[in-house]
């Protein structure tokens, strides 16, 4: 029994090894490049957290945008676990960056392409720079064992969705890629109802913490009731473990209010979208380029305080986030502990 865990340690080991280098291993597959700090602790069952890169690189201007990305990974590390912020640099998938990485990316901007699922591979074979949008986050993640994923808002079915079709890979990658999301629920600018619909069909739970409604990522609340509520990191670590160990094979959406004290400008933004919406209509602005285009417009219309919200609430689901990942990095090794004890 020893031996065999040995040799299991030993075989994740050396794939954590080949991972740290990037490109292509023996047999001419692509692999992705895991950092030194990130791999050691996937290695050792610590607590993980990963980082989508599209908010920097379209989310906001530089140094802004660094900025902001350095102390969302300071939060992550200040409450116990190990930020690994991806994106894909030169063709290589990279989960965990340094802060040279994190530099160029930031200073790339909406050059790097904005890399959902279906862009991968391009992205890849062609040697690009591409962010990382929630999907493509989530297939990362899933691929080399982070189970929390933190974000801002995740994607979704976008007003008129029913008769342009216009809905995000985000919803159809929680339906297939058991990774937990934890995001501010849904930007107002899309359509939360359908969105929430759409996730049920995909088979996704959605649940909200510490609270019974679905917030809408600039405001509190949406008027939308969701069926599953946590109430503690413990809460949402307990609700992973379940979710992973029935094998469902699918994510989990963890909607996290944006904080009281910056939830008071949402009447404000709530009007700016309206009419960043009516822009994005009169200049045919569609596809993977509306939701920048629309973020951009209500940040203008506000003066800059939809932004002020943007960074405050994914400052507090990185907290969240963070809490989430070492309470079930704990539940792990303690079922473990107890299934060693049980077989001795």
């Amino acid at each position: 029994m020893a031996s065999s865990a040995f040799s299991r340690l030993l075989n994740l080991q050396g794939h954590f090894q080949q991972m740290k280098q990037g490109g292509r291993d023996g047999n001419g597959r692509w692999h992705v490049r895991v950092s030194p700090d990130v791999s050691d602790a996937l290695m050792c069952g610590s607590a993980v957290v990963a980082l989508e890169s599209t908010i920097i690189s379209h989310g906001m201007p530089y140094p802004q945008n660094l900025q902001t990305a350095k102390e969302v990974e300071a939060i992550v590390r200040e409450n116990g676990a190990v930020p690994a912020t991806m994106a894909i640099l030169d063709g290589i998938p990279c989960i965990g960056l340094t802060s040279e990485e994190l530099e160029k990316l930031a200073k790339l901007g909406t050059k790097a392409q904005k890399t959902a699922r279906r862009d991968i591979a391009y992205v890849v074979a062609t040697r690009g720079n591409g962010a990382t949008t929630v999907s493509s986050t989530m297939f990362f993640s899933s691929m080399v064992g982070i189970p929390v994923f933190v974000t801002g808002g995740i994607g979704g079915v976008h007003r008129n969705g029913e008769n342009t079709m216009d809905i995000s890979s985000d919803l159809t990658e929680l339906g297939r890629t058991p990774v937990a999301v934890i995001s501010a629920g849904v930007k107002s600018i899309l359509d939360i109802p359908r969105t929430l619909e759409y996730l049920e069909t995909q088979g996704v739970t959605v649940a909200a913490y510490k609270t019974n409604e679905f917030p809408a990522f600039f405001t509190e609340t949406s008027g939308c009731k969701v069926p599953c509520h946590v109430d503690s990191p413990e809460d949402c670590a307990e609700l992973i473990d379940a979710n992973m160990k029935l094998g469902l094979g699918t994510g989990i959406l963890i909607a996290v209010p944006i904080p009281k004290e910056h939830a008071a400008s949402g009447n404000l933004i709530e009007s700016a979208i309206q009419r960043a919406l009516k822009e994005a209509r009169d200049k045919n602005v569609t596809g993977n380029a509306e939701t920048p285009f629309l973020l951009a417009k209500v940040n203008e219309l506000t003066g800059g305080a939809s932004l002020v919200a943007n960074i405050a609430l994914v400052k507090n689901n990185a907290l969240v986030g963070a809490k989430t990942a070492v309470a079930l990095a704990k539940l792990r090794k303690n079922s473990n502990y107890g299934n060693a004890e049980s077989a001795s």
